[in-house]
C-alpha cells in the first residue's frame, strides 16, 4: 500500500484511466470492464481494476487541480509500476466556436501553477503528450465517428477568477481549452519514461458562457472512454 492509494502490489494494471471524479471512475469500471474489483477507498477516491476485451485496465480517481492529480500519478508510477496513463475529463473552452460535448486531444499542456518552475530553476519547462497515444487516439476517433481536435490546453491552478479577460493571451495562441490537471500529469510523465495523453470532453465554453447539463457531461464519458480503452 501508498500513502494514498490502499491497493496492494499487482492489484493495479500497468494501464490506468484518470477520471478526476471518483464516482467517474465507478461508472466507467462497471459499464465497460469485466471482472472488476475495487482496490482503492482511501479518502473516497475510488480505484478498480478489471479487464477490457481480455486487456487488464485499472481507472483511478485523482480528484481535482494539479497537486491531488500529482500525489496520484506518482504513487501509480513510483509504487505500482504504471506505465501508460490516460486522463479522460472535462475542460472549458476558450474559442467562440468550439461546441460543448466536442472533445480535444492535449497536445501540451501550459500552466499558470509554480509547480514546474521551482522544478526547472525558474525555467519555463513544455509538458507535452506521448505521440503514439495522441497518434492512436486521433486515429481511433476518426475511426469511431467521434469528432475531435489536436490542440494546445491550460492547466489553471484556480477554477474561479476576477479577471474575465485572463484566458484571452492564451487563445491567442492556439490554446484551446483550459482544465487543471495535465501539465503535472505530463511533466511526471516524462520525468518518469512512461507515457500519459490527456482527453478532454468541452463541458463549457469562456466565451460564450455556455454550459452543458450535468447530464450531457455524463454521456461524453462514454466517448471519451471508448477512445481510451479502444487505442490500449
Amino acid at each position: 500500500m501508498s500513502f494514498h492509494i490502499g491497493a496492494k502490489k499487482g492489484e493495479i494494471a500497468e494501464t490506468v484511466l484518470l477520471p478526476g471524479d471518483p464516482l467517474r471512475a465507478k461508472f466507467i469500471a462497471e459499464n465497460f470492464l469485466e471482472n472488476v474489483m475495487c482496490y482503492n477507498e482511501v479518502r473516497n477516491m475510488l480505484g478498480f481494476t478489471g479487464t477490457y476485451k481480455g486487456t487488464e485496465i485499472s481507472i483511478q480517481g485523482t480528484g481535482m487541480g494539479i497537486p491531488s492529480t500529482a500525489i496520484y500519478v506518482n504513487e501509480l508510477v513510483s509504487e505500482y509500476g504504471a506505465k501508460t496513463l490516460i486522463r479522460i475529463g472535462t475542460c472549458g473552452s476558450l474559442k467562440r466556436e468550439i461546441e460543448l460535448g466536442e472533445i480535444i486531444l492535449a497536445i501540451s499542456a501550459n500552466t499558470d501553477s509554480s509547480i514546474n518552475r521551482h522544478k526547472f530553476g525558474g525555467m519555463d519547462y513544455s509538458p507535452t503528450a506521448n505521440f503514439e497515444l495522441l497518434d492512436k487516439a486521433y486515429h481511433k476517433a476518426r475511426e469511431l465517428s467521434i469528432d475531435t481536435r489536436v490542440a494546445p490546453i491550460f492547466s489553471s491552478d484556480s477554477f474561479y477568477d476576477d479577471n474575465p479577460d485572463r484566458y484571452k493571451i492564451w487563445a491567442d495562441h492556439g490554446v484551446l481549452g483550459v482544465e487543471m490537471e495535465s501539465a503535472v500529469l505530463y511533466t511526471i510523465a516524462a520525468r518518469k519514461n512512461v507515457r500519459a495523453l490527456t482527453i478532454l470532453t468541452v463541458s463549457d465554453n469562456l466565451i460564450t458562457e455556455e454550459v452543458a447539463p450535468a447530464e450531457d457531461r455524463e454521456k461524453k464519458i462514454v466517448d471519451m472512454a471508448r477512445i481510451a480503452l479502444e487505442i490500449i
